[in-house]
């Protein structure tokens, strides 16, 4: 898929920009590709919202409750809100030191802990109601190395592995139903069967499509039939082909590199458009579901390391107002205006206290407003984050 038009969204009644002057400079927003945008000027950036214009949150200490088992997690790399407000989380034992499961030690070096499956489902109130993956199942149907996971409006489960190559269909209860890719295989960008470094998936209800973030070896989305795992199309940056070989400069407004560098997260909205975090091109770039390019904003450009797009997640109010992103580098969870991708506030910051974050990685919505958000490389929890602004409380 390469197209790269303009998309005019004002016939659909879409909010749109009229110029990338019109939003904050430090966003460095383009929009259809413009290469005139202005040059960012600070991580926290542009003018200051209004009072109380901004999306406000507090962490609940109180989630989740204690897992069964002597259970622990390793780093968490992919957290998920179903239907029913059910928490998915997926996480990598392999990252657990002997310490931290001494039971598991042969012999045991002391009375806890374990690791925990290597995905776990919490009810609202943060209770364990299942966990299932353990690396003494089949290769075949074990999640090795998850990243990413998206429960469906059918109730499947979808998980990619990242290192792996794959994404995997699964019931409630762990069978495995479908696979797409292979293990330990890519083939590049060109492929319409197999991936490159997978990281995260999502699927449209209205038409059981299957999107996935294809962005830790390829540069692309790739789009697939839910139910039988046909491909149907592909698109990298800006809607246009992507390149096995391409060089790719850190994503700034003052580079607008024409590939995606990581290809890291997504999300698709009420009114018909893809939001893909590109992690280390510090961007969010917003696509037509048929990968028609529409706009994109930059957020902390000057971020280095990892980048600072790691997963975009919209707000559950009818016209999903709010863009929230996580980053994972500044350890914190930026607040964008949906229509302008102007960053409008955020929260957190780097530590390992309560409502602190080491690599925030995971991170998802119920239908009460609440944030769950999950870290990766020594974080290794999820913590709950309640809106306390009014309007965004059902």
């Amino acid at each position: 898929m390469t197209r790269s038009r303009c998309a005019d969204r004002s016939r659909r009644g879409r909010p749109w920009i009229p110029s990338a002057a019109a939003v904050g400079a430090a966003l460095g927003l383009t929009a259809c590709g413009g290469v005139d945008a202005p040059a960012a000027d600070g991580l926290q950036g542009g003018n200051p919202p209004e009072a109380g214009a901004a999306p406000a949150f507090a962490v609940d200490p109180s989630w989740p409750r204690e897992m069964p088992d002597l259970w622990v997690m390793g780093a968490i790399t992919g957290v998920f809100v179903d239907s029913r407000d059910h928490v998915w989380v997926t996480h990598l034992t392999e990252t657990l030191t002997p310490e931290e499961i001494s039971v598991e030690q042969d012999p045991p070096i002391a009375s806890c802990c374990r690791s925990a499956p290597t995905v776990v489902e919490f009810d609202a109130d943060g209770n364990v109601v299942q966990g299932w993956g353990e690396p003494s199942d089949d290769l075949a149907t074990w999640p090795r190395n998850p990243h990413g996971i998206f429960v469906d409006h059918q109730d499947y489960v979808w998980i990619g592995t990242y290192r792996h190559h794959r994404v995997q269909k699964f019931t409630r209860g762990g069978e495995l139903v479908l696979t797409l890719g292979e293990y330990d295989v890519t083939a590049g960008n060109d492929s319409p069967t197999l991936l490159g470094g997978p990281a995260a998936i999502w699927v449209d209800p209205s038409t059981n499509e299957v999107f996935v973030a294809d962005g830790y070896t390829n540069r692309r989305v790739i789009v697939f039939d839910g139910d039988t795992g046909a491909y149907l199309r592909h698109w990298g940056a800006y809607g246009e082909s992507p390149s096995d070989s391409a060089s790719v400069p850190r994503g700034t407004p003052g580079t607008l590199p024409r590939q995606f560098a990581t290809v890291h997260g997504l999300i698709g909205s009420s009114d018909g458009l893809i939001y893909v975090a590109d992690r280390r091109g510090n961007r969010i770039q917003v696509f037509e579901r048929d990968g028609t390019f529409v706009q994109e904003a930059f957020v902390a450009p000057e971020t280095l390391a990892s980048g600072s797009a790691f997963v975009p997640v919209l707000s559950n109010d009818p016209d999903q107002r709010w863009l929230y992103l996580a980053d994972g580098t500044n350890h914190k969870v930026w607040i964008l205006d949906r229509a302008t991708l102007e960053v409008v506030g955020d929260f957190g910051r780097g530590g390992r206290q309560v409502g602190q974050f080491l690599r925030p990685h995971g991170m998802s919505i119920d239908s009460h407003g609440n944030l769950y958000v999950g870290e990766a490389s020594t974080g290794r929890r999820i913590q709950k984050f309640t809106p306390t602004t009014p309007e965004l409380r059902p």
